[in-house]
């Protein structure tokens, strides 16, 4: 039987829906099922998602393709402690090197990319494969993404010479990667913002901003013909060469926002590549870096972070709050889940005076791909008490997050719901 990866390529615990019915035309014309070769394949797919222990109830024996399959999934996701009598189950992977290299080398072959990352991961949280990480032929034989960035970050401080040229290598085919994906249409997307906030009242007429103009002429709305006489028209400023508007990043490294630590080196390198822009990046746990002046690299700014250890966002606010200098044209971005090791109070009373002052103050609980992490609710009401509500945000939806903050219009909050 020819074995469609994407089909059963699941880790174990995932729902993989093998209830449903086999290909189309086994057995039959096109479109036909054949209702026996309907029934193995779904005996197929339970079986490997189940295991094969004596509880999974299929009887079903595989074989070749589908044997080293299950093979790769048992050595990590089944039981660990000794079999019973006459049960080989799950040998694992243990922490011998070249065990990991086939292993890492047959799940590239038998399952889609979004899964290998998916098992990558459960590898290293469930079998403590970090520190083979630190060998360079290790890093070699992985499949590159954030989350093995962030365990390599982690690692950094551990990590021997001999390894990190190749750790480098590896987080700069990541950060390239997402700078492909995302610089485009950040730039697009923020240069539209810059020039829509500059105002200008005597605007060639394609440059009108109606809401605006409407808005500002109320006063003159004539009754007996409905519409409104726009003595005062507002329109939309062209690019400008000077700075327009400061944007602070500042960003929790604490161990749970690696992801968000990745991402937010890119758009700080993507930001600080234009010209209109002036962008201060900064780190924190119960310290507090400036990597502003490693912004042209993006995997230097990544090096330069250490994910671990507390959290003190009173502490980071307070320095960023001291190198705001123009505040109404400020974009201030707190990435952190909120769990503050600092003053609590006196970390609100710093977001109140910013937006007082007229900086544009942004929350983000995780800016990833996977949603918000846990974070402190508590935190995240006070500041929604303040104006400024705290939500996740996905890198994609980030250009516009900020386009709106440039703006000073409602933010694309995303539903939750």
């Amino acid at each position: 039987m020819t074995t469609d990866a994407g089909a059963t390529g699941l880790p174990r615990g995932t729902s993989a829906q093998p209830g449903a019915a086999g290909p189309a035309g086994a057995g039959g014309p096109a479109g036909a099922v054949d209702p026996e070769a309907a029934a193995r394949e779904r005996l197929r797919r339970w079986r490997l998602v189940l295991g094969g222990d004596a509880a999974d109830g299929t009887g079903h024996a595989l074989a070749g393709r589908d044997a080293a399959m299950d093979g790769a999934l048992a050595a990590l996701y089944g039981k660990r402690d000794k079999p019973a009598a006459g049960k080989e189950r799950a040998a694992g992977l243990g922490a011998s090197a070249p065990a990991v290299a086939r292993w890492l080398g047959d799940i590239r072959r038998y399952f889609p990319s979004s899964v290998v990352q998916v098992m990558q991961r459960d590898a290293i949280d469930r079998l403590g494969l970090s520190t083979l990480l630190l060998e360079p032929e290790m890093l070699e034989a992985v499949q590159a993404d954030v989350h093995l960035v962030g365990t390599l970050l982690s690692l950094n401080k551990a990590m021997p010479e001999t390894t990190k040229e190749t750790a480098r290598a590896v987080v700069r085919k990541v950060v390239e990667d997402l700078e492909k994906r995302l610089a485009t249409r950040t730039r697009a997307t923020l240069t539209g913002a810059l020039d829509r906030s500059a105002r200008v009242h005597r605007p060639r007429h394609h440059d009108i901003d109606w809401n605006r103009t409407i808005a500002a002429n109320l006063k003159h709305y004539l009754p007996e013909h409905r519409t409104v006489v726009p003595e005062r028209l507002i329109g939309y400023g062209r690019a400008s060469r000077s700075v327009q508007k400061d944007v602070v990043l500042c960003v929790d490294q604490s161990g749970s926002m690696a992801a968000s630590v990745v991402h937010a080196s890119v758009f700080g390198a993507v930001l600080a590549s234009m010209r209109s822009v002036s962008t201060r990046f900064v780190v924190f746990d119960t310290a507090v870096v400036d990597l502003t002046d490693r912004l042209d690299d993006p995997v230097d700014v990544l090096f330069g972070t250490q994910l671990g250890g507390g959290t003190d966002i009173n502490r980071a606010l307070a320095y960023c709050q001291s190198r705001i200098t123009r505040p109404t044209e400020t974009v201030m971005v707190l990435i952190s889940d909120l769990y503050e090791g600092g003053i609590r109070d006196e970390m609100l009373k710093r977001v109140a005076a910013m937006k007082a002052s007229g900086v544009q103050f942004v929350t983000l609980l995780a800016l990833s791909d996977e949603g918000a992490p846990a974070y402190d609710r508590d935190h995240a009401a006070a500041l929604a008490a303040l104006g400024t509500p705290a939500f996740a945000c996905t890198p994609d939806l980030f250009p516009e997050v900020m386009a709106a903050a440039i703006e000073k219009r409602p933010l694309p909050i995303p539903d939750t719901a």
